[in-house]
């Protein structure tokens, strides 16, 4: 959801704002929708290096073409184009030109994945003229860090600078790792703290049934999402799995107390992002930066600032489920039927609470902590985590039936949970097939990913 443009220039002179902004997004029951996001690998075909922004081949080109070509809204830095619009839709740049989908709030599985599938063949549809493929996986599997180009965004120049201050792999974050996500909605301060503890506790075995980031620099790198390992050596300030959710007395406020301690990144002012790095909005709240004498921070800046953090679930006007490696096109919608399985009936949300509520903080760091290396194998109590991952799934699966949202076929969401239930069977994540593949008939080489798992 976009700040209302009434709203944007209000100068903040108190928490309560940010607390009232973060309220504003509950929703009656019958309004909640479903936002899908989703990041892919662009490669050029003949060579399968990333493609630059400039030039004919460039991602410039193709977002032009598919601007012209499906009637989408160009939006600029400057007379940069970086992203476009459409229908509530957008598609963006990440910082190596990373092309993401942020999906129109949608009332159903089934529309998004209409929406997702029609988006892949808009962009196959330019990319095939301009030599291009792309790539669903959660880390780029063969080229290294300094052979990653960067996009003319003024954000990740900051970002680019700022990253290596605070942490080795952030970025590795920006430049090679790609996630689906999906953001929901809640209708109460109670009703986001249950759904928060739940997501929050459950996230580590969504990062372990879609994991797929098993190889850097072309080699196996020891890890089966090592997206998810990325995230633990990006910037402490802003991630992680945020113990105090689970703490008495969680809601609004505690969520702007822990943004109002995270570092500021940037401010948009006339055009420009000015560099903030490291700077507390706090301060910039009561108008004391040095960068920006006199100028106190708006509820724009807020919103903007809310994005700047980055846990494994994230609270903005609504909830972000961030742990998914990125991957095939049935993946992208199988993400949203898991959590919306989980999260939106209420029976399914209760039983998927009692699934997790007497983890203890020792257990969930350790989920977070070795599912990024063992996945579904992971020993947990007296089983692993994908006896936690089977049952999450069934509770989703019961959730998606209740919901009784049918396609024209009659079929229900539940559906989108079979690429899920087909790996927790199988007890072998995308990760570990293409290790097998990379071992057998792939000859120790991950070149035909590119050709055998391009959308």
């Amino acid at each position: 959801m976009s700040i209302p443009s009434a709203v944007k220039s209000t100068p903040i002179y108190g928490r309560q704002q940010l607390i009232d902004y973060l309220a504003a997004g509950e929703k009656p029951r019958d309004a909640w929708l479903i936002g899908t996001e989703h990041e892919k690998f662009g490669f050029r075909t003949e060579d399968l290096r990333p493609p630059a922004f400039e030039g004919e081949r460039g991602i410039r080109a193709l977002l032009e073409g598919i601007a012209s070509r499906y009637g989408w809204e160009i939006a600029r830095e400057g007379d940069t184009p970086v992203a476009l619009m459409r229908d509530k839709a957008n598609i963006t740049l990440e910082p190596a030109g990373q092309l993401e989908l942020s999906g129109a709030p949608l009332e159903t599985i089934h529309q998004t994945c209409l929406e997702v599938n029609t988006h892949l063949a808009e962009v196959r549809s330019v990319a095939d003229e301009l030599g291009l493929g792309f790539l669903g996986m959660g880390f780029q599997p063969k080229w290294p860090r300094d052979q990653m180009p960067w996009m003319p965004k003024g954000r990740y120049k900051i970002m680019r600078e700022y990253m290596p201050k605070v942490g080795s792999l952030g970025l590795d974050m920006m430049t090679r790792t790609c996630t689906v996500q999906v953001n929901l909605d809640f209708e109460s301060e109670g009703d986001m703290v249950r759904k928060f503890r739940t997501s929050l506790a459950l996230q580590p075995i969504a990062t372990a049934l879609f994991a797929d980031s098993p190889f850097t620099d072309g080699k196996p790198n020891g890890y089966l999402s090592y997206r998810s390992n990325v995230w633990t050596d990006t910037d402490a300030d802003r991630t992680g799995m945020l113990d105090f959710v689970f703490e008495a007395g969680f809601g609004y406020e505690r969520y702007v107390d822990y943004m109002l301690d995270v570092p500021m990144y940037f401010s948009y002012q006339d055009g420009r992002y000015v560099d903030l790095s490291g700077k507390d909005f706090k301060r910039f709240m009561s108008g004391a930066l040095d960068e920006l004498p006199g100028t106190r921070a708006t509820m724009k800046d807020w919103g903007d600032h809310l994005t700047t953090a980055f846990p494994e679930v994230r609270l903005k006007q609504y909830l972000e489920m961030r742990g998914a490696d990125g991957g095939p096109w049935n993946r992208l919608c199988a993400l949203p039927a898991f959590w919306v399985g989980l999260l939106y009936d209420d029976e399914a949300l209760h039983a998927a609470w009692d699934l997790v509520k007497d983890f203890s903080r020792e257990e969930r760091h350790a989920l977070r902590d070795g599912v990024p290396k063992h996945a579904l194998k992971l020993p947990f109590r007296r089983g692993t985590v994908r006896d936690l991952a089977r049952e999450a799934l069934q509770i989703a699966a019961h959730g998606l039936k209740r919901r009784n949202r049918l396609n024209r076929n009659g079929a229900n969401e539940s559906i989108f949970l079979e690429p899920l239930i087909e790996i927790v069977d199988a007890n072998q994540t995308p990760a570990e097939r293409k290790l097998e593949l990379f071992h057998g008939v792939w000859n120790g080489s991950v070149d035909p990913v590119f050709k055998e798992f391009a959308y």
